[in-house]
């Protein structure tokens, strides 16, 4: 019952910048947004952990990250905030996940050297990257078709956009 909840929750995520401009009434302050993406990282992360411990099932349910892009869409519906999920140091899981943007790309690289979180204000959003963990059943099909060698950490990263006033 429940991986058949989660799965008609399956719909495409949109891409950070596949939609127009937010509404000046959706814009905060840079210090705002800043708060909100830190938020916004722990509640992902910790539902993305909850949600893969309580619900996943190898015998063919959503995957919890996949199941969280719905949630991310009906984010960016409501708020204009967008959120993604980024590789870091671990082959994707998907196309959709490899680093796109400038700041995606550079934000991969820092998550990958060791930090915590990476963040920038550009064309009107504040951006933040921060470390998604990737546990041992992540670890096992993440590195299925390219096994690593290393016994370094396994990240995988979560981008959060908000939009903010200019100031």
């Amino acid at each position: 019952m429940r991986a058949t909840s989660l799965a008609v929750l399956a719909v495409p995520v949109l891409v950070l910048a596949a939609r127009a401009e937010p509404p000046e009434d959706k814009r905060v302050s840079v210090a705002v947004a800043r708060d909100r993406a830190v938020l916004l990282h722990e509640v992902f992360a910790d539902t993305l952990e909850e949600v893969h411990r309580h619900y996943f099932r190898r015998e063919g349910a959503v995957l919890p990250s996949r199941a969280l892009e719905d949630v991310f869409t009906r984010l960016d519906r409501r708020s204009g905030v967008k959120a993604r999920w980024i590789a870091v140091n671990t082959p994707a899981m998907s196309v959709n996940h490899e680093p796109d943007t400038a700041f995606e790309k550079a934000a991969a690289a820092e998550l990958a050297a060791g930090k915590a979180e990476y963040g920038r204000v550009e064309k009107g959003y504040y951006l933040r990257a921060g470390v998604i963990p990737l546990r041992a059943g992540c670890v096992g099909c993440h590195t299925r078709n390219a096994p690593i060698t290393d016994k370094k950490a396994r990240l995988a990263g979560l981008v959060i956009a908000i939009p903010v006033r200019n100031e």
